[in-house]
């Protein structure tokens, strides 16, 4: 810009000296006025004083020896150095908020605890229990590294966020948003300067049904079993249908994107179920993404910036979420001689005109429904093979229909038995030990621990990788079980370990299970989300120009980076 105002300024009007333009393409002279700066000097009666080097030879000097037009090229030159020199190009260099962070010192962090106390005086809101601060800062279902909080605080409105975040920015404290603490890949460890677990757990209120809309607005620390059995109770034929694991709770759900068994009929968080979320900003500021209407082409899609954030954008205080009717459903079970059948049979049910009628479908693994029967969590146990769950939705005739095509394909697959629960406590049993495959795990193996990993594939790949995986666990000799939501190409691998050394070798089995699904075009990770756990395999997956894209919109929202940093 410089140069181009040095440039500009010998467009002047003519005036007492003139000098031919030297444009090559101008056809006949064109003349402009030589600035002060420029014109040559009036001659001397005076013997001549040796000029200094510095002066004689400066483009700026009127003892200059070259040409106006040199004079003029060193000087753009020169200011165009100073131009880009100074300047910082977009995109040039991404800043990493990890590597951009000064937090508080031990003084400051006791600092905020005190301040902490004086806004919230009841002494159960603001607590620094040792036993307390470990337990809310690791997960005993979790293997990554932790560290405790240095407080934890129990807001119980937005208003009550806002304080802590002001606070907690005022002496760069970092904060951890914690609820339903069902999350594996190490998503609400504490920082190891000293943190604030803000334990959203008590901010479970449903605050409004809007029943004749097909929503409901409710704070981020609901759990959603509670706002399924509300609505039943009240007799409101809606449901929510994202349905992850037992505990779960609406700020989480957000926080990682979750899906669950339902996703193959209702897709994920990151389809149109929250319609609008209240943050409260890492600056203290409060906003709301969008209205309560169904669609909006309006600006950009903000809600979606915070889904899968994993609380490093913003704290979730409250959300509208969107409802489905609620169909009736019949659950069936299909067993086969192995998981390679059961998946292909899924594939080909799914791509039928009943397909759309698969509510759900569930793999269990015969050394999962082992562990279901092994785990006396059944009164009646089940033969021990590789098995799909089904729950079809639709009125009588049309599951009937439904029964018979999926009954003809899972047959034509080898399925050695298919039936339907004969009465409705029979088939919440069925579901419900699905949803405790974990629990059931760990029950069936006393004594062991158990590490739970998620990867996602096109489901025309999950065969293979479901294959590749039980026999890389074989192999590693390590003790499994597996579930998924085969419907969507997404399995979780239940891997046990008894000491140290197992843990090590589940460790390198997870890590070549991610890269394995990686490699055929799949995900890390298709529920659980990143965490600390599967924060590594990002650029693989991604790309490096994707993780600096969202280095960049965490660095904008974030520049002191205390919201849940590390993460992600």
């Amino acid at each position: 810009m410089l140069a181009l105002r040095a440039l500009s300024r010998l467009r002047q009007p003519p005036a007492s000296r003139h000098v031919l333009h030297l444009g090559r393409s101008s056809p006949t002279p064109r003349f402009y006025s030589l600035p002060s700066t420029l014109k040559p000097a009036r001659p001397s009666t005076a013997s001549p004083t040796p000029l200094p080097f510095y002066i004689r030879y400066s483009p700026w000097s009127n003892h200059f020896p070259g040409s106006l037009r040199t004079r003029i090229l060193l000087q753009a030159l020169a200011y165009a150095v100073i131009i880009v020199g100074t300047t910082e190009i977009p995109g040039d260099h991404v800043p990493h908020p990890s590597l951009s962070s000064n937090y508080a010192s031990p003084k400051d962090v006791n600092l905020a605890i005190n301040q902490l106390r004086v806004a919230f005086p009841d002494p159960s809101v603001v607590s620094t229990d040792p036993d307390a601060l470990r337990i809310y800062g690791s997960s005993e279902h979790s293997y990554h590294p932790t560290s405790p909080h240095a407080v934890i605080v129990r807001p119980k409105s937005t208003e009550d966020v806002v304080k802590i975040v002001t606070i907690a920015q005022k002496y760069r404290v970092p904060i951890i948003a914690y609820s339903g603490a069902t999350s594996l890949e190490g998503h609400f460890s504490g920082y190891s300067s000293g943190s604030i677990c803000l334990d959203m757990s008590g901010m479970d209120k449903i605050l409004h049904i809007n029943a004749e809309d097909s929503d409901l607005i409710c704070q981020a620390g609901t759990r959603w079993e509670d706002i399924n059995q509300t609505l039943k109770e009240k007799g409101i034929p809606l449901f929510f249908p994202l349905d992850p694991g037992p505990g779960a709770t609406i700020g989480g759900m957000i926080g990682t994107g979750c899906s669950g068994t339902n996703a193959v009929r209702y897709g994920t968080a990151r389809a149109e179920w929250f319609l609008n979320l209240t943050v409260v900003l890492p600056n203290g500021k409060v906003i709301q993404t969008r209205k309560r209407a169904r669609k909006s082409a309006a600006g950009f899609d903000t809600t979606k910036l915070f889904i899968g954030a994993e609380g490093t954008l913003g704290i979730v205080t409250e959300a509208t979420l969107r409802l489905a009717p609620l169909i009736p459903t019949k659950v069936a079970m299909a067993q086969f001689p192995n998981v390679e059948l059961a998946v292909s049979a899924v594939q080909e049910i799914l791509n039928t005109p009943q397909g759309p009628h698969i509510q759900c479908v569930e793999l269990l693994d015969d050394h999962m429904m082992d562990a279901i029967n092994n785990a006396g969590l059944v009164d009646n146990p089940y033969p021990v093979e590789d098995t799909l769950f089904f729950k079809i939705q639709g009125d009588p005739t049309s599951i009937k229909q439904v029964a018979k095509v999926v009954q003809g394909i899972v047959k034509k697959h080898g399925s050695s038995r298919f039936c339907f629960a004969q009465t409705e406590s029979q088939a919440e049993d069925m579901w419900q030990n699905r949803k405790y495959a974990l629990m059931s795990t760990i029950a069936a193996n006393p004594g062991s621990r158990c590490w739970t990993t998620d990867v996602c594939v096109p489901v025309s790949k999950l065969p293979q990788l479901v294959y590749e995986t039980k026999k890389d666990l074989a192999d590693s000799g390590l003790r499994s079980t597996i579930v998924g939501h085969v419907g969507d190409g997404n399995f979780h691998a239940l891997i046990l370990f008894s000491n140290e050394e197992e843990l090590e070798v589940v460790n390198e089995a997870v890590h070549r299970l991610v890269h394995r699904a990686i490699a055929l075009d799949g995900t890390c990770t298709g529920e659980h989300g990143v965490g600390v756990g599967k924060k590594e395999y990002l650029v693989d997956e991604l790309g490096e120009g994707t993780v600096d894209l969202m280095r960049m919109i965490k660095y904008v929202v974030d520049p002191l980076n205390i919201l849940n940093p590390g993460k992600v």
